[in-house]
């Protein structure tokens, strides 16, 4: 499985970016995907997580309608959508894959890891 996030970049707060995940390496269908974060100095940080067949999802409690995640199947791409960007929200943003099925807020939860963009944003 390889997981490759793209689409990070500096931004105003209050703008907007997606950023994007490439999966490949096998068939996702029964999948769980998600995106973390990690500032300087934190921990990785939930974000938000998709079911690849059937797009349910979940988020963490400080998107509060700021973010949404969405995935097409047939690109084999997740994304995630950022909007009314603040400068707290500056970290570096991984893509994540387990086969598992259920979603879940834990870093441990999952087995696969892209190599993360930079998000950026300036007040």
């Amino acid at each position: 499985v390889q997981l490759q996030a793209s689409g990070g970049g500096l931004v105003q707060a209050g703008g907007s970016l997606r950023l994007s995940c490439a999966a490949s390496g096998r068939s996702f269908s029964s999948y769980v995907m998600a995106w973390f974060r990690q500032a300087p100095g934190k921990e990785r940080e939930f974000v938000a997580a998709i079911h690849w067949n059937g797009g349910g999802t979940y988020y963490g409690d400080f998107v509060k309608g700021r973010f949404t995640i969405s995935r097409d199947s047939a690109k084999n791409q997740v994304y995630l959508q950022m909007n009314s960007l603040k400068p707290e929200d500056t970290a570096v943003y991984y893509c994540a894959a387990d086969p598992g099925g259920s979603l879940s807020y834990r870093v441990n939860f999952y087995d696969y890891w892209g190599q993360g963009t930079q998000v950026t944003v300036s007040s």
